[in-house]
């Protein structure tokens, strides 16, 4: 037995050395992969893995949905006189293919990824930090109302730290739109996104240029967010099949575009205005506000109520596949990041 014995014994240090067995390697420090733990760790915090994920969940919402997207801003801009674009959803898809090809899908769509990233990145982790002011408990779940006013006060966060990439994207998706005024005016195409940036500073009033129609924007971004928040919220629950903790793939996509589509009906009308104010100094658009008040008048008086809801078919049409992505990828890669750790949906 003891010659037995000195057998088994005896691999104790080969099996200490490395590749040695399936057995551990108590010869090595332990915590040869301590760098790769920490570094799973510092992501999984909620802040930072609502961060990341919320980045992934904008850039992959919004590329789905450009061509749509972009048409909605060619509704949006055109005042009375100017119907290039007046036809049916279809059509002008079937216009900006033949006059742009791909390109005229995409347009604007590298500008708005990355602004969409730090923007949607921005607004889920505020959201993260928001909520913790009216948790009653560390991780305790929050009423419809405290979504709802976290959720603006994260939208409003985001809208100011991205502001002039938003502006820069709207100038870029329509420079080369079959507007005639603006070929007629323009003489040229309007540079890159470094070069609008710097030449709406230069020769627009400088930083506050970067950030005309600003307040509009703030007035339909909180309400549409904490809207988001609070109806997405509520539909998962809706979704989720009794028993479970979580609703399927489908009852999150599902949840994602009600969502989206109950927050951009009522508050669409200052999208409008965003829009009109981001161009308002523009030449050969045909119309220049002073103010929200006279936008609105004139926008109601020259083209009726229908006109704060120009574009607003192409955008529910790309709301239902954006919200959904964008809640899905959101919802996937922060359980990727969170792993085990997680301890709620949001």
């Amino acid at each position: 037995m003891s010659a037995s014995q000195s057998s088994v014994a005896r691999p104790s240090p080969v099996s200490s050395a490395p590749g040695a067995g399936g057995n551990p390697a108590p010869l090595i420090p332990p915590g040869g992969d301590s760098g790769l733990e920490r570094f799973k760790e510092i992501v999984a915090q909620p802040f930072l893995a609502s961060f990341i994920a919320g980045g992934v969940a904008g850039a992959v919402s919004r590329t789905v949905v450009s061509p749509l997207e972009r048409l909605k801003i060619l509704f949006q801009v055109q005042s009375v006189g100017r119907n290039e674009y007046k036809m049916s959803v279809h059509k002008a898809l079937a216009k900006m293919w033949r006059d742009e090809g791909w390109r005229g899908f995409m347009a604007g769509n590298g500008t708005n990824c990355i602004r969409i990233v730090p923007y949607s990145a921005v607004q889920f982790g505020a959201y993260n930090l928001y909520k913790r002011l009216f948790e009653s408990e560390p991780g305790g779940a929050l009423g419809a109302y405290q979504r709802l006013l976290c959720g603006g006060l994260a939208g409003i966060t985001s809208v100011t730290c991205t502001y002039p990439l938003d502006i820069v994207r709207t100038r870029l998706s329509i420079q080369s739109a079959s507007f005639d005024s603006l070929k007629k005016e323009a003489g040229k195409k309007l540079p890159g996104m470094w070069g609008v940036m710097k030449d709406m500073y230069k020769n627009e009033g400088g930083f506050t240029a970067l950030y005309r129609g600003i307040l509009p924007t703030v007035a339909g971004v909180a309400p549409y967010v904490g809207l988001n928040f609070m109806t997405y919220e509520i539909m998962r629950t809706y979704f989720t099949v009794e028993g479970q903790k979580d609703p399927s793939a489908a009852g999150k996509l599902a949840a994602g575009a009600v969502s989206g589509a109950v927050a951009q009906t009522c508050t669409y009308p200052f999208d409008v205005l965003r829009r009109r104010f981001q161009i308002n100094t523009m030449s050969g658009m045909g119309f220049q506000y002073n103010g929200i008040w006279h936008a609105l008048t004139s926008i109601v008086k020259t083209e009726g109520l229908r006109g704060l809801y120009k574009g607003i078919v192409p955008n529910l049409l790309k709301v239902a596949p954006s919200m959904a992505s964008s809640w899905f990828s959101f919802e996937l890669t922060r359980d990727f990041l969170q792993g085990k750790r997680k301890s709620d949906f949001l």
